[in-house]
């Protein structure tokens, strides 16, 4: 077995090649990531590329099919990953997260890789009140972001068949503790607040929802994906990933956090513009076709491996969102040593 990881040194790659390698523990795993946040490592005791086979520094926009050699599954992780990114850089996102993750598609199939692993996004869903959306709600993509997603999810459906099986996870909002942490997450954000200045401060109404998941979880539902065949959820599959108790507004992970961190203040601030990004969802597709593959970790888990993990790396900084835990402040500063173009692409070797 041959497993290739493209975006695999950032938030999400270390979990996945930790629980791959305990599935797989003979595969051949393979990372293909630019090393944007190659230095963004937090409290790791070790290099989490240490358990992959081979670490390419490659960009996904010019892949090689060397590279694809050989290769089983593909999980494509390789993304300009959240909303601020996406709008300062909304070009590159298309670039990036659709052009060259359909184009490795395409590839892969025509090399006889088997598996491939797409990882989606549950913010495709934008602005969405009623019922929680399933599968077949309608779309309402509000970002550069989430456009991508949807694009390359329709694109891949085009590609996928009995030799090419796809699965799109569309995952909740991350949170919990990585070798690479980032703070530009919901949840992450509030505890980082909290163990910082004792005071979480909520930069919408708090009325939004979001469905969470830890990224344990999620490199578990990508172990799932890895081995899915086409009897369990057909050729092409794109399911919300993440469990129906997972479905809160942001104000309630606030007071969460509050409740395991005690003397914590939160406050809302009312003056703030409505976020339009609410959305609940539903995960009983995900339970019925994965029903040992389920997340297991809890609210208050991920809030107390937060604070124990940043209070471990001695964490105090309350202007955080001005440190290199904010992907977008690692990129902006890359760019203005000179280090990356305009495109994002590299100047300089590493």
């Amino acid at each position: 077995m041959k497993i290739l990881i493209t975006g695999n040194m950032g938030y999400i790659g270390p979990l996945v090649v930790d629980q791959l390698r305990q599935t797989y523990p003979d595969a051949t795993l393979v990372g293909l990531d630019l090393g944007f946040f190659a230095t963004c490592l937090t409290n790791s005791p070790t290099l989490p590329e240490s358990n992959l086979d081979i670490q390419y520094f490659h960009d996904i926009r010019n892949f090689t099919k060397a590279q694809l050699d050989g290769v089983d599954a593909i999980v494509n992780l390789a993304a300009i990953s959240n909303d601020p990114m996406g709008n300062t850089f909304e070009d590159v996102t298309l670039q990036v997260n659709y052009e060259a993750g359909v184009e490795l598609a395409k590839t892969a199939k025509q090399m006889g890789v088997k598996r491939f692993v797409f990882a989606s996004s549950c913010s495709m869903y934008g602005s969405a009140d009623g019922a929680p959306k399933t599968e077949d709600s309608s779309l309402n993509p509000l970002t550069a972001y989430a456009r991508s997603k949807v694009f390359t999810e329709k694109a891949l459906k085009e590609i996928a068949d009995e030799n090419f099986i796809v699965t799109c996870l569309r995952f909740s909002t991350a949170c919990g503790m990585s070798p690479r942490l980032r703070l530009d997450l919901v949840l992450n954000d509030f505890v980082a607040a909290a163990v910082s200045s004792g005071e979480i401060t909520i930069l919408s109404d708090g009325t939004p929802w979001r469905p969470l998941i830890n990224v344990k979880d999620m490199a578990v539902a990508i172990d799932w994906a890895i081995g899915r065949d086409a009897a369990t959820g057909g050729n092409c599959l794109s399911v919300n990933v993440g469990s129906n108790e997972w479905n809160y507004q942001v104000r309630d992970l606030a007071e969460a956090v509050a409740s395991v961190m005690p003397g914590v203040k939160v406050s809302i601030n009312k003056d703030a513009m409505p976020d339009k990004r609410s959305y609940r969802v539903s995960f009983d597709l995900f339970k019925k076709l994965a029903p040992h593959h389920q997340p297991q970790c809890s609210l208050t888990d991920s809030i107390e491996e937060l604070r124990d993990g940043l209070k471990a790396m001695g964490f105090s900084d309350t202007r955080f969102r001005e440190s290199n835990l904010i992907r977008l402040k690692v990129l902006n500063q890359l760019r203005a040593d000179g280090l990356l173009g305009e495109n994002l692409s590299w100047k300089k070797k590493i």
